[in-house]
């Protein structure tokens, strides 16, 4: 029976249950497939699975910002095709880089470099911080447990386990009185987790998210994070991150011994609300667009005087997380991920911190550590302990000393990776999908296979640009070009529309074309894949050199911005509806940024 025929009383208990019962099924790391001459069982269906995709609402928890334009399909096997496996050449799954005539994996190296830009693939315009502070704001936005990648999905069924607002529910959970275990005894400020180490014997440098351990019978050991989302614990990365923004309440309350919890509180999320719409947005999005949304910016008059100007995303009545944004414009950040980090410059071992291997310093990935991979000591791979000698050194990923073009070598801040068609191979096999190697000691690695974890089973999907592909389609999102037109722009021409890496204009030019691929593209691209297009085009249209930074383009920025924006003006808590003028009186005041945020957490 349709939901929709029921009282509204019991149409939310039922779509409740139907919630929790999906969000069991993704806990335990299944998906639901429809298949041929099949039904869904009731158990993990999504109300309104047989309906068509468009929502019959303007708004919702989950809504849509383009909501009578057409969905986009392609036959499963084209999206495949497109994606790539991090085999074979042709998809957006890179190749693994192997050192000439191996089997081995390399990376550029960092000694006895005269530039800060060491690989061709590397955004002279965003610092590689950049990506993980993205991918924190991401899950301070939406949790989506709800959503299967392989069958339809009713938008209006759906429920953002997250607040669309910018308000670190990710980070404060529920709060002192709910969680007690993330805070301290009196509940002001958070507990922080064990020291972390600059490289062996090194000082200490950072903290570990707090962790509980427990043992499974089979001596499986467990050491899963205590904070208010999972997913900031995913990467080694994001989850220091997170312990920045631990460490920067911490500050504010050892600062303000006067303020209560609250106050506390509403201080951090302002802080990083600046940094989002003053610092992040102006790295990733066009100025343009920003200040014609915010004319203000520009004008230098108030907001009052020249008021927001949002041209697509209008609530009607509250703030809704739009489909455009959340499954497919904002994954722009997965095509900014490196293969290989320094976490810091202590750091010489290569599957072990105090253990370099010749050949691993010949194939320049001593002291580094690749995003992913299939041995537990070589990847930056979430959800458990990391050696404590891993503490990230937060210069070599944001500039907080200000003298990045001076700093060459393993000293450099790196840059994150261009926004293009392409990701890294290390994201075709998503370690939380995948099987991973405990057992390998420290010893050489001998072939890049190592490097790469199996699925779980045949019903996982590791690759994460099929992922983003598939889920793209399930939830009916329309195609890049339309998008574009809807927004009274020419839409790319399909010999524009090209597949792989922005290394340089000449490069560029002999990239395949999307529909080369399958004639299905013509005309017709996924949302996510055009955004990366877009901005890969702008790039080479602005002369595609090295230091050429690389931004989102028109469609891209459009329905970042718009998104960032509204969720902010229609929460009557943020800083733009309680004190637009507002600025931070630390740091660089006016000028506010990541780094200062990053320096006043660590005491700096």
């Amino acid at each position: 029976m349709a939901v929709s025929g029921f009282p509204p009383k019991f149409r939310l208990i039922y779509r409740r249950r139907i919630q929790a019962e999906l969000f069991l099924n993704l806990e335990q790391g299944t998906f639901m497939k429809t298949l041929p001459g099949k039904k869904n069982s009731s158990h993990g269906a999504v109300r309104g699975a047989d309906f068509d995709r468009r929502s019959s609402q303007a708004e919702g928890r989950f809504g849509r910002i383009f909501r009578n334009l057409p969905a986009a399909e392609w036959p499963e096997e084209a999206l495949r095709q497109l994606a790539g496996n991090g085999h074979d050449e042709g998809g957006m799954a890179s190749d693994p880089e192997l050192a000439e005539g191996t089997n081995l994996p390399f990376a550029p190296s960092e000694e006895g470099q005269a530039s800060r830009l060491h690989d061709d693939e590397e955004n002279s315009g965003i610092d590689s911080g950049y990506t993980y502070l993205g991918q924190f704001i991401d899950h301070d936005l939406t949790f989506d447990p709800a959503s299967s990648l392989q069958k339809r999905n009713d938008v209006d069924a759906l429920v953002d386990f997250r607040t669309p607002r910018f308000d670190l529910d990710c980070l404060y959970g529920r709060g002192p009185d709910d969680q007690p275990y993330m805070y301290d005894g009196r509940g002001r400020k958070f507990q922080l987790g064990r020291e972390l180490l600059e490289g062996p014997n090194g000082a200490v440098i950072a903290h570990d998210l707090p962790r509980h351990r427990w043992v499974d019978p089979d001596g499986t050991v467990h050491n899963r994070a205590l904070i208010g989302d999972k997913r900031n614990d995913e990467n080694v990365i994001v989850s220091q991150l997170h312990s920045i923004f631990l460490q920067f309440h911490n500050r504010l309350a050892d600062d303000n011994k006067h303020y209560s919890f609250s106050e506390i509180q509403r201080q951090v999320r302002w802080h990083y609300q600046y940094v989002v719409l003053y610092d992040f947005l102006y790295k990733v999005a066009r100025r343009d667009i920003i200040e014609s949304v915010l004319p203000h910016l520009a004008s230098g008059r108030s907001i009052f005087e020249d008021k927001p100007r949002l041209l697509f995303y209008k609530p009607k009545n509250e703030a809704f997380m739009p489909v455009e944004f959340s499954v497919a414009a904002y994954r722009f950040g997965h095509s900014m991920v490196r293969p290989i980090y320094r976490l810091n410059t202590k750091l010489s071992g290569g599957n072990h911190p105090d253990d370099t291997r010749p050949n691993e310093r010949e194939r320049g990935i001593d002291g580094r550590q690749f995003i992913f991979a299939g041995l537990k000591q070589r990847g930056l791979n979430g959800f458990d302990e990391f050696p404590k000698e891993w503490g990230i050194d937060w210069n070599l990923f944001f500039d907080l000393s200000g003298d990045k073009d001076s700093r060459i070598g393993k000293d450099r801040t790196q840059p994150a990776y261009k926004i293009d068609t392409s990701l890294v191979n290390p994201l075709a096999f998503l370690a939380e999908f995948s099987k991973i190697d405990m057992s390998t000691p420290a010893s050489p690695l001998t072939d890049i296979a190592q490097l790469q974890p199996k699925p779980l089973d045949k019903k996982e999907i590791p690759n994460l640009a099929l992922r983003n592909l598939l889920r793209g389609m399930a939830m009916g999102l329309p195609s890049g070009q339309d998008v574009a037109r809807a927004m009274g722009l020419e839409p790319l021409a399909d010999d524009l529309l090209k597949v792989g890496k922005a290394t340089n204009a000449d490069e560029y030019d002999k990239l395949n074309a999307l529909n080369t691929i399958d004639p299905s593209f013509s005309g017709k691209a996924p949302l996510w894949y055009y955004v990366l297009a877009e901005a890969q085009h702008d790039w080479r249209q602005n002369g595609g050199e090295e230091d050429t930074p690389v931004q989102l383009g028109p469609v891209g920025s459009r329905i970042v911005v718009e998104t960032f924006v509204g969720l902010m003006l229609n929460d009557g808590h943020s800083l733009l509806r309680q004190a637009p003028a507002w600025h931070p009186a630390i740091g660089k005041g006016k000028a506010f940024d990541m780094p200062d945020f990053v320096n006043h957490a660590l005491g700096n």
